[in-house]
């Protein structure tokens, strides 16, 4: 009843109903973070607005879609999660936060991004997973200072080659696409450090020897003829991942994941920025 209640009111804009929404919340956290996931909201409450120090803005499993232009007060945040919400398009006042560390858009019904989203030009983290988007858009490709990407889950069938300019990149999640070819832009850059396909349709691997900077590859669940070939040290995920040469017959051997460095797997719960 309680949720219930929420989401009617979400849509009353008078200050007794914005009130119960924020559960009395009328200064400014400590922590300077807001936490309003869960809660069934259709609109932001304009109150959050001003709360100009805010630097974490959680807004995770709402049914938003849309954000006041009155957003773009909060010049401090450095995350902001908008994910399992009702977004088709990325609202543009979330491109003038240009502050912004770690931007969560997953589980949403994006199907591209507006041209504006280079202005983040300090985002390190961006989760798009879970999407309509059949292609990556490219202005991805100009957020230089981005680490991790987390694309799984859309229906992506290429690559763009500019993803190459992107020397900071570390991690690139992109299982449960539909690319039926290892992307070949991942060739050209030895700064990755994890590279999920996991849950494609990719029937050949090329060797990945050459990468230096490599630790993790997943490649499970395609149905490929072959492993792909890691230099020394480096952990496969997938089909014959514990056998060199590969076997003449087919296995389905998978093997377990045992990392030191937990930070390689999709993390459960959301990161800080570094």
């Amino acid at each position: 009843m309680g949720n219930s209640l929420k989401a009617i009111l979400a849509f009353v804009p008078s200050k007794k109903c914005q009130k119960y929404l924020l559960e009395d919340l009328e200064e400014m956290p400590v922590d300077k973070m807001v936490d309003l996931s869960g809660r069934q909201m259709r609109r932001l409450p304009l109150h959050i607005c001003s709360f100009r120090e805010l630097v974490k803005l959680y807004l995770s499993d709402n049914n938003l879609n849309h954000l006041p232009p009155e957003l773009e007060q909060l010049q401090n945040l450095q995350i902001l999660a908008l994910d399992f919400n009702n977004f088709k398009a990325l609202p543009l006042v979330v491109c003038t936060l240009k502050q912004l560390c770690i931007l969560y858009l997953g589980n949403n019904k994006l199907c591209s991004l507006p041209l504006e989203l280079r202005l983040l030009q300090n985002l390190k983290t961006l989760w798009i997973e879970s999407n309509c988007l059949q292609y990556l858009p490219e202005v991805v490709c100009e957020l230089s200072l981005l680490k991790t990407l987390h694309a799984g889950s859309n229906a992506l069938r290429t690559l763009p080659p500019q993803l190459q300019c992107l020397q900071e990149l570390r991690t690139i999640w992109l299982s449960g696409n539909l690319l039926s070819e290892f992307p070949p832009v991942l060739l050209d850059m030895p700064f990755l450090e994890v590279i999920d396909v996991d849950r494609n349709s990719i029937q050949f691997f090329p060797s990945l020897a050459h990468l230096p900077g490599l630790k993790l590859v997943i490649y499970d669940h395609n149905p490929c003829r072959n492993a792909p070939k890691v230099a020394k040290g480096v952990r496969r995920v997938g089909r014959w991942s514990e056998e060199t040469p590969e076997p003449r017959k087919r296995s389905g051997a998978v093997v377990e994941i045992m990392l030191d460095e937990k930070p390689l797997l999709p993390p459960a719960a959301k990161t800080e920025p570094e």
